[in-house]
């Protein structure tokens, strides 16, 4: 799989993604992760989680390859539960998730770092939703979550993407970083985590979502109504070969 994980004896669970060249996970690269998260969150010698990335950038989202190369819809459907799977995980994981990111969030990688409890960037950090470039919607939820609202209608609309600086800016990013420094960061903030009352902090996050302002899977699912509508007009379709042939896409509707 193109996830591993780790477990250090102070309880940090250190969760990497490493899938070439883009780090986009497959449909069964989604669900694995949805489920590494979960069953260390469970386990009760984990304290805390750092989800982190080898690679050119933290996370580019779904395999569209994969999608276009399936015959029906097999592949999108379970592109999108394996998304709702993994988001999920992050935010209802029982210990808390520190994200460190590096190069490119992009699509579900705004998901999972949206739904993370601490971020932690390299100065080379950039974070955008593509969805409109590839005939879909999804994960405005989680940007919600981490820039203001206009920002992020901005920022759906244009796809275009910003700065880990810009990110701290609107209080986010728990620290800009060097890129060679960025797990360090992230070890460090975890390892502040861990060293509490592991019941306290199970505690402190259970609490933390349930006073949250609004329901993470059922926005993201109702998201994903709009791209489900999107596919069954042809749209979806058109943007996505033309995003594997590597051409302008047809925008006449």
């Amino acid at each position: 799989m193109p996830t591993s994980h780790t477990v250090d004896d102070s309880g940090i669970a250190e969760i990497v993604m490493d899938n070439p060249p883009v780090n986009a996970l497959d449909v069964a690269g989604w669900f694995d992760l949805a489920d590494r998260l979960t069953a260390l969150g469970r386990d009760p010698l984990v304290r805390c989680v750092v989800l982190r990335a080898e690679g050119r950038g933290f996370n580019a989202g779904v395999d569209i390859k994969e999608m276009q190369a399936t015959e029906g819809f097999d592949a999108l459907i379970g592109a999108n539960r394996g998304c709702a799977a993994a988001f999920a995980a992050v935010y209802e994981c029982e210990v808390p998730v520190v994200a460190a990111v590096h190069g490119y969030c992009l699509g579900g990688g705004i998901g999972l770092v949206g739904n993370a409890d601490v971020i932690v960037a390299s100065e080379d950090a950039t974070f955008g939703l593509p969805e409109v470039d590839r005939g879909a919607l999804g994960a405005a939820t989680h940007l919600s979550r981490l820039v203001p609202q206009h920002r992020a209608r901005a920022m759906v609309y244009t796809a275009e993407s910003i700065t880990a600086e810009e990110m701290a800016r609107y209080g986010s990013i728990h620290a800009v970083v060097p890129r060679d420094g960025l797990r360090d960061a992230a070890m460090e903030i975890a390892a502040r985590i861990a060293a509490k009352s592991p019941t306290v902090m199970r505690a402190a996050k259970a609490s933390l979502n349930g006073i949250d302002l609004w329901d993470v899977r059922r926005s993201y699912r109702y998201e994903q109504g709009f791209t489900f509508e999107l596919n069954l007009s042809g749209v979806a379709d058109e943007h996505r070969d033309a995003f594997v042939e590597k051409r302008d896409t047809d925008v006449a509707r």
